[in-house]
Protein backbone atom coordinates (compact mmCIF):
# COMPACT_ATOMS: atom_id res chain seq x y z
CA UNK A 1 0.00 0.00 0.00
CA UNK A 2 2.84 2.42 0.85
CA UNK A 3 4.45 1.89 -2.55
CA UNK A 4 1.17 2.66 -4.34
CA UNK A 5 0.84 5.79 -2.22
CA UNK A 6 4.02 7.08 -3.88
CA UNK A 7 2.24 7.89 -7.14
CA UNK A 8 -0.70 9.74 -5.55
CA UNK A 9 1.00 13.19 -5.38
CA UNK A 10 1.35 12.96 -9.18
CA UNK A 11 -1.97 11.33 -10.03
CA UNK A 12 -4.19 13.58 -7.91
CA UNK A 13 -3.24 16.88 -9.60
CA UNK A 14 -3.09 15.17 -13.00
CA UNK A 15 -6.70 13.97 -12.82
CA UNK A 16 -7.82 17.19 -11.11
CA UNK A 17 -6.24 19.26 -13.89
CA UNK A 18 -7.99 17.20 -16.57
CA UNK A 19 -11.31 17.56 -14.75
CA UNK A 20 -10.79 21.31 -14.40
CA UNK A 21 -10.28 21.63 -18.15
CA UNK A 22 -13.74 20.11 -18.60
CA UNK A 23 -15.16 22.52 -16.01
CA UNK A 24 -13.52 25.60 -17.56
CA UNK A 25 -16.80 26.92 -18.92
CA UNK A 26 -18.62 26.44 -15.60
CA UNK A 27 -18.83 28.94 -12.75
CA UNK A 28 -15.85 29.50 -10.51
CA UNK A 29 -17.35 27.68 -7.49
CA UNK A 30 -16.92 24.06 -8.73
CA UNK A 31 -13.43 24.87 -10.06
CA UNK A 32 -12.42 26.22 -6.66
CA UNK A 33 -13.86 23.17 -4.91
CA UNK A 34 -11.99 20.74 -7.16
CA UNK A 35 -8.73 22.67 -6.91
CA UNK A 36 -8.78 23.02 -3.13
CA UNK A 37 -9.85 19.40 -2.60
CA UNK A 38 -7.14 18.04 -4.88
CA UNK A 39 -4.44 20.23 -3.29
CA UNK A 40 -5.50 19.18 0.20
CA UNK A 41 -5.46 15.49 -0.82
CA UNK A 42 -1.99 15.88 -2.29
CA UNK A 43 -0.78 17.46 0.97
CA UNK A 44 -2.25 14.63 3.06
CA UNK A 45 -0.64 12.01 0.80
CA UNK A 46 2.69 13.85 1.07
CA UNK A 47 2.53 13.87 4.87
CA UNK A 48 1.85 10.13 4.94
CA UNK A 49 4.70 9.53 2.50
CA UNK A 50 7.06 11.58 4.66
CA UNK A 51 6.19 9.52 7.74
CA UNK A 52 6.49 6.21 5.89
CA UNK A 53 9.80 7.17 4.30
CA UNK A 54 11.11 8.08 7.73
CA UNK A 55 9.98 4.74 9.15
CA UNK A 56 10.95 2.25 6.44
CA UNK A 57 13.25 4.10 4.05
CA UNK A 58 12.78 4.88 0.35
CA UNK A 59 9.45 3.79 -1.14
CA UNK A 60 9.70 2.68 -4.77
CA UNK A 61 6.81 2.52 -7.24
CA UNK A 62 7.52 0.75 -10.54
CA UNK A 63 5.08 1.91 -13.21
CA UNK A 64 3.62 -1.04 -15.10
CA UNK A 65 5.47 -3.32 -12.66
CA UNK A 66 8.60 -3.05 -14.82
CA UNK A 67 11.63 -3.24 -12.54
CA UNK A 68 14.41 -0.67 -12.68
CA UNK A 69 16.41 0.13 -14.67
CA UNK A 70 14.17 -1.06 -17.53
CA UNK A 71 10.99 0.64 -16.35
CA UNK A 72 10.05 4.01 -14.92
CA UNK A 73 10.21 4.28 -11.15
CA UNK A 74 9.06 6.86 -8.64
CA UNK A 75 11.07 7.02 -5.44
CA UNK A 76 9.86 8.68 -2.24
CA UNK A 77 12.79 8.97 0.14
CA UNK A 78 13.00 11.48 2.99
CA UNK A 79 14.29 14.28 0.75
CA UNK A 80 11.57 13.92 -1.89
CA UNK A 81 8.80 13.50 0.69
CA UNK A 82 9.97 16.55 2.65
CA UNK A 83 9.80 18.73 -0.45
CA UNK A 84 6.39 17.31 -1.35
CA UNK A 85 5.09 18.43 2.04
CA UNK A 86 6.57 21.91 1.52
CA UNK A 87 4.97 22.01 -1.94
CA UNK A 88 1.57 21.05 -0.55
CA UNK A 89 1.67 23.67 2.21
CA UNK A 90 2.71 26.51 -0.10
CA UNK A 91 0.27 25.42 -2.82
CA UNK A 92 -2.67 25.28 -0.42
CA UNK A 93 -1.84 28.73 0.95
CA UNK A 94 -1.46 30.20 -2.54
CA UNK A 95 -4.72 28.64 -3.73
CA UNK A 96 -6.69 29.94 -0.74
CA UNK A 97 -5.21 33.40 -1.39
CA UNK A 98 -6.12 33.20 -5.09
CA UNK A 99 -9.80 32.79 -4.16
CA UNK A 100 -9.84 36.49 -3.28
CA UNK A 101 -10.05 37.22 -6.98
CA UNK A 102 -6.94 36.18 -8.90
CA UNK A 103 -8.47 32.88 -9.96
CA UNK A 104 -11.27 34.74 -11.76
CA UNK A 105 -8.89 36.45 -14.21
CA UNK A 106 -8.78 33.38 -16.44
CA UNK A 107 -10.92 30.28 -16.73
CA UNK A 108 -7.93 27.91 -16.82
CA UNK A 109 -6.15 29.17 -13.70
CA UNK A 110 -7.05 26.18 -11.54
CA UNK A 111 -6.26 23.67 -14.29
CA UNK A 112 -2.80 25.14 -14.87
CA UNK A 113 -2.25 25.31 -11.12
CA UNK A 114 -2.87 21.56 -10.80
CA UNK A 115 -0.64 20.73 -13.77
CA UNK A 116 2.07 22.82 -12.14
CA UNK A 117 1.69 20.74 -8.97
CA UNK A 118 1.83 17.56 -11.06
CA UNK A 119 5.10 18.63 -12.67
CA UNK A 120 6.67 19.67 -9.38
CA UNK A 121 5.64 16.47 -7.60
CA UNK A 122 6.87 14.33 -10.48
CA UNK A 123 10.23 16.11 -10.53
CA UNK A 124 10.70 15.42 -6.81
CA UNK A 125 9.66 11.76 -7.09
CA UNK A 126 11.12 10.53 -10.35
CA UNK A 127 14.00 8.08 -10.22
CA UNK A 128 14.87 8.50 -13.88
CA UNK A 129 16.85 11.31 -15.49
CA UNK A 130 14.80 11.43 -18.68
CA UNK A 131 11.55 11.60 -16.76
CA UNK A 132 13.04 14.41 -14.72
CA UNK A 133 13.28 16.23 -18.05
CA UNK A 134 9.66 15.32 -18.85
CA UNK A 135 8.37 16.65 -15.53
CA UNK A 136 10.50 19.75 -15.98
CA UNK A 137 8.66 20.42 -19.21
CA UNK A 138 5.26 19.80 -17.62
CA UNK A 139 5.86 22.25 -14.81
CA UNK A 140 7.49 24.80 -17.11
CA UNK A 141 4.59 24.80 -19.60
CA UNK A 142 2.13 25.26 -16.73
CA UNK A 143 4.31 28.00 -15.22
CA UNK A 144 4.39 29.89 -18.55
CA UNK A 145 0.60 30.03 -18.50
CA UNK A 146 0.40 30.95 -14.81
CA UNK A 147 2.97 33.70 -15.27
CA UNK A 148 0.84 35.27 -18.01
CA UNK A 149 -2.32 34.94 -15.89
CA UNK A 150 -3.92 38.37 -15.66
CA UNK A 151 -1.92 39.63 -18.66
CA UNK A 152 -0.13 42.99 -18.63
CA UNK A 153 3.03 44.21 -20.36
CA UNK A 154 5.43 43.43 -17.46
CA UNK A 155 4.21 39.82 -17.27
CA UNK A 156 4.44 39.37 -21.03
CA UNK A 157 7.98 40.76 -21.10
CA UNK A 158 9.07 38.57 -18.17
CA UNK A 159 7.41 35.53 -19.73
CA UNK A 160 9.33 35.96 -23.01
CA UNK A 161 12.68 36.00 -21.17
CA UNK A 162 11.58 33.10 -18.99
CA UNK A 163 10.44 30.96 -21.94
CA UNK A 164 13.52 31.60 -24.08
CA UNK A 165 16.02 30.82 -21.32
CA UNK A 166 14.19 27.70 -20.23
CA UNK A 167 13.95 26.43 -23.81
CA UNK A 168 17.71 26.76 -24.02
CA UNK A 169 18.00 24.91 -20.72
CA UNK A 170 15.74 22.12 -21.98
CA UNK A 171 17.88 21.66 -25.09
CA UNK A 172 21.03 21.48 -22.98
CA UNK A 173 19.34 18.99 -20.67
CA UNK A 174 18.69 16.65 -23.59
CA UNK A 175 22.29 16.95 -24.75
CA UNK A 176 23.65 16.23 -21.27
CA UNK A 177 21.32 13.28 -20.75
CA UNK A 178 22.22 11.90 -24.18
CA UNK A 179 25.94 12.07 -23.43
CA UNK A 180 25.43 10.34 -20.10
CA UNK A 181 23.35 7.62 -21.75
CA UNK A 182 26.00 7.15 -24.44
CA UNK A 183 28.67 6.47 -21.87
CA UNK A 184 26.62 4.43 -19.35
CA UNK A 185 23.72 2.88 -21.28
CA UNK A 186 21.14 3.95 -18.69
CA UNK A 187 19.31 7.00 -17.35
CA UNK A 188 17.93 5.47 -14.15
CA UNK A 189 19.52 7.50 -11.34
CA UNK A 190 20.26 4.51 -9.10
CA UNK A 191 21.66 2.52 -12.02
CA UNK A 192 23.75 5.51 -13.07
CA UNK A 193 25.33 5.51 -9.60
CA UNK A 194 26.47 1.92 -10.19
CA UNK A 195 27.65 2.39 -13.76
CA UNK A 196 29.45 5.72 -13.33
CA UNK A 197 31.56 4.17 -10.58
CA UNK A 198 32.59 1.40 -13.02
CA UNK A 199 33.58 3.58 -15.96
CA UNK A 200 37.03 3.18 -17.40
CA UNK A 201 39.56 6.04 -17.62
CA UNK A 202 38.83 6.60 -21.30
CA UNK A 203 35.16 7.35 -20.49
CA UNK A 204 35.67 9.73 -17.60
CA UNK A 205 36.05 12.81 -19.80
CA UNK A 206 32.72 12.27 -21.57
CA UNK A 207 30.91 11.49 -18.31
CA UNK A 208 32.42 14.59 -16.71
CA UNK A 209 31.31 16.75 -19.64
CA UNK A 210 27.78 15.34 -19.33
CA UNK A 211 27.72 15.97 -15.60
CA UNK A 212 28.93 19.55 -15.90
CA UNK A 213 26.40 20.21 -18.66
CA UNK A 214 23.65 18.98 -16.34
CA UNK A 215 25.05 21.27 -13.65
CA UNK A 216 24.55 24.20 -16.04
CA UNK A 217 20.96 23.11 -16.68
CA UNK A 218 20.12 22.66 -13.01
CA UNK A 219 21.94 25.90 -12.19
CA UNK A 220 19.68 27.69 -14.68
CA UNK A 221 16.58 26.19 -13.04
CA UNK A 222 17.89 27.16 -9.59
CA UNK A 223 18.96 30.66 -10.77
CA UNK A 224 22.59 30.05 -9.80
CA UNK A 225 25.06 32.81 -10.70
CA UNK A 226 25.53 33.78 -13.54
CA UNK A 227 22.33 32.12 -14.78
CA UNK A 228 20.01 34.10 -12.53
CA UNK A 229 18.93 36.98 -14.77
CA UNK A 230 15.50 35.52 -15.49
CA UNK A 231 14.37 35.19 -11.87
CA UNK A 232 13.99 38.70 -10.36
CA UNK A 233 11.87 40.11 -13.17
CA UNK A 234 9.81 36.96 -13.56
CA UNK A 235 8.94 36.54 -9.89
CA UNK A 236 8.30 40.24 -9.33
CA UNK A 237 5.95 40.42 -12.34
CA UNK A 238 3.89 37.34 -11.43
CA UNK A 239 0.64 37.66 -9.50
CA UNK A 240 1.01 37.11 -5.76
CA UNK A 241 -0.36 33.53 -5.54
CA UNK A 242 1.70 32.48 -8.58
CA UNK A 243 4.85 34.09 -7.18
CA UNK A 244 4.21 32.30 -3.87
CA UNK A 245 4.01 28.96 -5.69
CA UNK A 246 7.13 29.89 -7.67
CA UNK A 247 8.95 30.11 -4.32
CA UNK A 248 9.41 26.35 -4.58
CA UNK A 249 10.21 26.35 -8.32
CA UNK A 250 13.87 27.22 -7.79
CA UNK A 251 14.00 24.39 -5.25
CA UNK A 252 13.50 21.95 -8.15
CA UNK A 253 16.84 23.05 -9.59
CA UNK A 254 18.50 22.87 -6.18
CA UNK A 255 16.92 19.47 -5.55
CA UNK A 256 18.16 18.18 -8.90
CA UNK A 257 21.71 19.24 -8.06
CA UNK A 258 21.53 17.46 -4.72
CA UNK A 259 19.91 14.35 -6.19
CA UNK A 260 22.09 13.85 -9.27
CA UNK A 261 25.39 15.02 -7.83
CA UNK A 262 24.72 13.39 -4.47
CA UNK A 263 23.90 9.96 -5.93
CA UNK A 264 25.29 9.66 -9.45
CA UNK A 265 28.42 11.71 -8.78
CA UNK A 266 28.53 11.11 -5.04
CA UNK A 267 31.26 9.78 -2.81
CA UNK A 268 31.27 6.35 -4.53
CA UNK A 269 31.76 7.68 -8.07
CA UNK A 270 35.52 7.14 -8.07
CA UNK A 271 37.42 9.83 -10.02
CA UNK A 272 34.13 11.59 -10.73
CA UNK A 273 33.15 11.85 -7.06
CA UNK A 274 31.92 15.28 -5.89
CA UNK A 275 32.08 16.55 -9.46
CA UNK A 276 30.08 19.71 -8.78
CA UNK A 277 31.57 20.74 -5.42
CA UNK A 278 34.55 22.82 -6.71
CA UNK A 279 32.15 24.85 -8.87
CA UNK A 280 29.27 25.18 -6.46
CA UNK A 281 30.97 26.97 -3.56
CA UNK A 282 32.23 30.08 -5.42
CA UNK A 283 29.10 30.29 -7.59
CA UNK A 284 26.83 29.95 -4.56
CA UNK A 285 28.68 32.73 -2.72
CA UNK A 286 28.40 34.92 -5.82
CA UNK A 287 24.67 34.16 -5.97
CA UNK A 288 24.25 35.23 -2.35
CA UNK A 289 26.12 38.48 -3.00
CA UNK A 290 24.21 39.35 -6.18
CA UNK A 291 20.90 38.55 -4.51
CA UNK A 292 21.41 40.79 -1.50
CA UNK A 293 22.80 43.66 -3.62
CA UNK A 294 19.75 43.40 -5.87
CA UNK A 295 17.50 43.51 -2.80
CA UNK A 296 19.23 46.66 -1.55
CA UNK A 297 18.74 48.32 -4.95
CA UNK A 298 15.08 47.33 -5.33
CA UNK A 299 12.34 49.92 -5.73
CA UNK A 300 9.40 47.60 -5.04
CA UNK A 301 8.72 45.18 -2.22
CA UNK A 302 7.87 42.28 -4.57
CA UNK A 303 11.07 42.93 -6.50
CA UNK A 304 13.03 42.90 -3.24
CA UNK A 305 11.53 39.56 -2.24
CA UNK A 306 12.47 38.14 -5.65
CA UNK A 307 16.11 39.13 -5.12
CA UNK A 308 16.03 37.64 -1.62
CA UNK A 309 14.82 34.40 -3.20
CA UNK A 310 18.01 34.44 -5.25
CA UNK A 311 20.12 35.07 -2.14
CA UNK A 312 18.50 32.13 -0.35
CA UNK A 313 19.40 29.84 -3.28
CA UNK A 314 23.05 30.73 -2.78
CA UNK A 315 22.83 30.02 0.96
CA UNK A 316 21.37 26.56 0.32
CA UNK A 317 23.92 25.63 -2.33
CA UNK A 318 26.82 26.71 -0.11
CA UNK A 319 25.62 24.12 2.40
CA UNK A 320 25.16 21.42 -0.22
CA UNK A 321 28.57 22.08 -1.80
CA UNK A 322 30.31 21.16 1.47
CA UNK A 323 29.07 17.60 0.94
CA UNK A 324 29.00 16.41 4.56
CA UNK A 325 25.86 15.26 6.35
CA UNK A 326 25.82 18.12 8.87
CA UNK A 327 25.99 20.88 6.26
CA UNK A 328 23.44 19.07 4.07
CA UNK A 329 21.04 18.85 7.00
CA UNK A 330 21.41 22.58 7.60
CA UNK A 331 20.79 23.25 3.92
CA UNK A 332 17.61 21.15 3.94
CA UNK A 333 16.29 22.89 7.06
CA UNK A 334 17.07 26.27 5.49
CA UNK A 335 15.37 25.17 2.26
CA UNK A 336 12.10 24.60 4.13
CA UNK A 337 12.43 27.90 5.96
CA UNK A 338 13.18 29.97 2.85
CA UNK A 339 10.35 28.38 0.86
CA UNK A 340 7.75 29.32 3.46
CA UNK A 341 9.10 32.81 4.17
CA UNK A 342 9.53 33.81 0.53
CA UNK A 343 6.00 32.61 -0.28
CA UNK A 344 4.63 34.55 2.71
CA UNK A 345 6.43 37.75 1.74
CA UNK A 346 5.16 37.59 -1.85
CA UNK A 347 1.59 37.40 -0.55
CA UNK A 348 2.24 40.13 1.99
CA UNK A 349 3.80 42.41 -0.65
CA UNK A 350 0.58 42.44 -2.64
CA UNK A 351 -1.58 43.02 0.45
CA UNK A 352 0.61 45.95 1.52
CA UNK A 353 0.57 47.35 -2.01
CA UNK A 354 -3.21 47.12 -2.23
CA UNK A 355 -3.51 49.21 0.95
CA UNK A 356 -1.13 52.00 -0.07
CA UNK A 357 -3.22 53.48 -2.82
CA UNK A 358 -1.45 54.63 -6.01
CA UNK A 359 2.00 54.01 -4.49
CA UNK A 360 1.37 50.27 -4.38
CA UNK A 361 4.34 48.31 -3.07
CA UNK A 362 6.88 50.86 -4.32
CA UNK A 363 9.42 51.81 -1.67
CA UNK A 364 8.41 55.43 -1.39
CA UNK A 365 6.43 57.36 1.24
CA UNK A 366 2.64 57.12 0.99
CA UNK A 367 -0.35 57.98 3.19
CA UNK A 368 -0.52 55.84 6.33
CA UNK A 369 -1.94 52.34 6.09
CA UNK A 370 -5.39 51.88 7.55
CA UNK A 371 -4.27 48.71 9.34
CA UNK A 372 -0.58 49.41 9.50
CA UNK A 373 -0.05 47.76 12.88
CA UNK A 374 -1.29 44.37 11.70
CA UNK A 375 0.56 44.46 8.39
CA UNK A 376 3.67 45.84 10.05
CA UNK A 377 3.68 43.00 12.56
CA UNK A 378 3.42 40.41 9.80
CA UNK A 379 6.20 42.15 7.87
CA UNK A 380 8.36 42.26 11.01
CA UNK A 381 7.92 38.54 11.69
CA UNK A 382 8.57 37.53 8.09
CA UNK A 383 11.47 39.91 7.72
CA UNK A 384 13.13 38.85 10.97
CA UNK A 385 12.87 35.22 9.94
CA UNK A 386 14.25 35.67 6.44
CA UNK A 387 17.11 37.80 7.81
CA UNK A 388 17.99 35.03 10.26
CA UNK A 389 17.41 36.79 13.58
CA UNK A 390 16.97 34.62 16.68
CA UNK A 391 14.82 32.83 17.65
CA UNK A 392 13.26 32.32 14.20
CA UNK A 393 13.85 29.42 11.81
CA UNK A 394 16.22 31.39 9.59
CA UNK A 395 18.63 31.80 12.50
CA UNK A 396 18.56 28.07 13.27
CA UNK A 397 19.09 27.14 9.61
CA UNK A 398 22.08 29.46 9.25
CA UNK A 399 23.64 28.23 12.50
CA UNK A 400 23.31 24.65 11.22
CA UNK A 401 24.98 25.62 7.93
CA UNK A 402 27.80 27.48 9.70
CA UNK A 403 28.49 24.50 11.96
CA UNK A 404 28.37 22.06 9.05
CA UNK A 405 30.84 24.05 6.95
CA UNK A 406 33.20 24.93 9.81
CA UNK A 407 35.78 22.26 8.95
CA UNK A 408 35.92 22.85 5.20
CA UNK A 409 38.68 24.63 3.30
CA UNK A 410 36.24 27.32 2.18
CA UNK A 411 34.91 27.93 5.70
CA UNK A 412 36.32 31.49 6.04
CA UNK A 413 34.69 32.53 2.77
CA UNK A 414 31.39 30.79 3.59
CA UNK A 415 31.16 32.25 7.09
CA UNK A 416 32.04 35.75 5.90
CA UNK A 417 29.49 35.53 3.07
CA UNK A 418 26.63 34.24 5.24
CA UNK A 419 27.22 36.78 8.01
CA UNK A 420 27.73 39.74 5.67
CA UNK A 421 24.76 38.82 3.49
CA UNK A 422 22.64 38.41 6.63
CA UNK A 423 23.64 41.88 7.83
CA UNK A 424 22.93 43.48 4.44
CA UNK A 425 19.57 41.68 4.30
CA UNK A 426 18.76 43.17 7.70
CA UNK A 427 19.66 46.63 6.38
CA UNK A 428 17.46 46.14 3.32
CA UNK A 429 14.46 44.85 5.26
CA UNK A 430 14.80 47.63 7.84
CA UNK A 431 14.90 50.21 5.05
CA UNK A 432 11.82 48.71 3.38
CA UNK A 433 9.89 48.51 6.66
CA UNK A 434 10.77 52.09 7.57
CA UNK A 435 9.57 53.43 4.22
CA UNK A 436 6.41 51.34 4.08
CA UNK A 437 5.20 51.78 7.66
CA UNK A 438 6.90 54.84 9.17
CA UNK A 439 7.81 57.38 6.48
CA UNK A 440 4.26 58.31 5.66
CA UNK A 441 3.23 61.17 3.38
CA UNK A 442 0.39 63.59 4.01
CA UNK A 443 -3.04 62.39 3.10
CA UNK A 444 -5.91 60.29 4.34
CA UNK A 445 -5.29 56.56 4.88
CA UNK A 446 -6.36 54.47 1.93
CA UNK A 447 -9.39 52.26 2.42
CA UNK A 448 -8.49 48.77 3.60
CA UNK A 449 -8.26 46.52 0.56
CA UNK A 450 -7.74 42.79 0.41
CA UNK A 451 -7.85 42.54 4.20
CA UNK A 452 -9.95 39.40 4.45
CA UNK A 453 -9.43 36.07 6.13
CA UNK A 454 -8.84 34.52 2.69
CA UNK A 455 -5.86 36.81 2.03
CA UNK A 456 -4.44 37.45 5.48
CA UNK A 457 -4.90 33.82 6.57
CA UNK A 458 -2.39 32.26 4.12
CA UNK A 459 0.17 35.04 4.71
CA UNK A 460 -0.21 34.72 8.48
CA UNK A 461 -0.04 30.92 8.30
CA UNK A 462 3.14 30.88 6.23
CA UNK A 463 4.81 33.54 8.39
CA UNK A 464 3.85 31.57 11.50
CA UNK A 465 5.73 28.56 10.15
CA UNK A 466 8.95 30.45 10.90
CA UNK A 467 7.98 30.35 14.57
CA UNK A 468 6.67 26.77 14.36
CA UNK A 469 9.88 25.52 12.72
CA UNK A 470 11.88 27.14 15.52
CA UNK A 471 9.65 25.68 18.23
CA UNK A 472 9.89 22.18 16.73
CA UNK A 473 13.46 22.51 15.52
CA UNK A 474 14.59 19.28 17.21
CA UNK A 475 12.24 16.83 15.39
CA UNK A 476 12.62 18.71 12.10
CA UNK A 477 16.41 18.60 12.45
CA UNK A 478 16.23 14.89 13.23
CA UNK A 479 14.36 14.40 9.95
CA UNK A 480 16.79 16.53 7.91
CA UNK A 481 19.72 14.75 9.58
CA UNK A 482 18.35 11.40 8.41
CA UNK A 483 17.62 12.78 4.93
CA UNK A 484 21.16 14.17 4.69
CA UNK A 485 22.63 10.84 5.80
CA UNK A 486 20.70 9.11 2.98
CA UNK A 487 22.18 11.54 0.47
CA UNK A 488 25.77 11.16 1.67
CA UNK A 489 25.50 7.36 1.86
CA UNK A 490 23.43 6.62 -1.23
CA UNK A 491 23.60 2.83 -0.85
CA UNK A 492 20.14 2.55 0.66
CA UNK A 493 18.57 4.55 -2.18
CA UNK A 494 20.37 2.51 -4.85
CA UNK A 495 19.52 -0.83 -3.26
CA UNK A 496 15.86 0.10 -2.79
CA UNK A 497 15.48 0.98 -6.48
CA UNK A 498 17.51 -1.94 -7.85
CA UNK A 499 16.22 -4.56 -5.37
CA UNK A 500 14.20 -6.51 -7.99
CA UNK A 501 17.45 -6.90 -9.97
CA UNK A 502 19.42 -8.16 -7.00
CA UNK A 503 20.38 -4.90 -5.35
CA UNK A 504 23.61 -3.02 -5.61
CA UNK A 505 25.94 -5.67 -4.26
CA UNK A 506 24.54 -8.75 -6.00
CA UNK A 507 23.84 -7.18 -9.36
CA UNK A 508 26.38 -7.83 -12.07
CA UNK A 509 26.80 -5.11 -14.62
CA UNK A 510 28.27 -6.15 -17.95
CA UNK A 511 31.43 -4.23 -18.87
CA UNK A 512 30.67 -1.28 -21.08
CA UNK A 513 32.70 -0.84 -24.25
CA UNK A 514 35.02 2.10 -24.25
CA UNK A 515 34.22 5.19 -26.27
CA UNK A 516 36.95 4.27 -28.77
CA UNK A 517 35.26 0.91 -29.47
CA UNK A 518 31.86 2.40 -30.38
Amino acid sequence: MSAHLTILPVLVPAFAGALLLLLAARSIAPRRAVGLTATALQLVASFVLAMRADEVGPLVYALGDWPAPFGIVLVADRLAAMLLVALGIVALGALVYARAGWDTHGRYFHAFFQFQLMGLAGAFLTGDLFNLFVFFEVLLIASYCLLLHGLGAPRLRAAVHYVVLNLVGSALFLVGATLLYAVTGTLNIADLAVRVAQLGPSEHALAKAAGLLLLVVFGLKAALFPLYLWLPGTYAAASAPVAALFAIMTKVGVYSIVRVFGIVFGADAGPLAHLASPWLTPLAIATMAVGVLGALASHRLAEMVAWLTLSSVGTMLVAFAAGNAESLSGGLYYMLHSTFMVAALFLLAEIVGANRGPSGDRLQPAPPLSRGALLGTLFLLGGASIVGLPPFSGFIGKIMILRGTAGTDAAPWIWAAILLVGFLTLVGMARAGTILFWQTAQGEPAAAAGMTLGTLGPALGLVSLGVVMAAFAAPIKAYTDAAAAEIVDNQRYVEAVLAPMGGRQARTVRPLPSVNDR
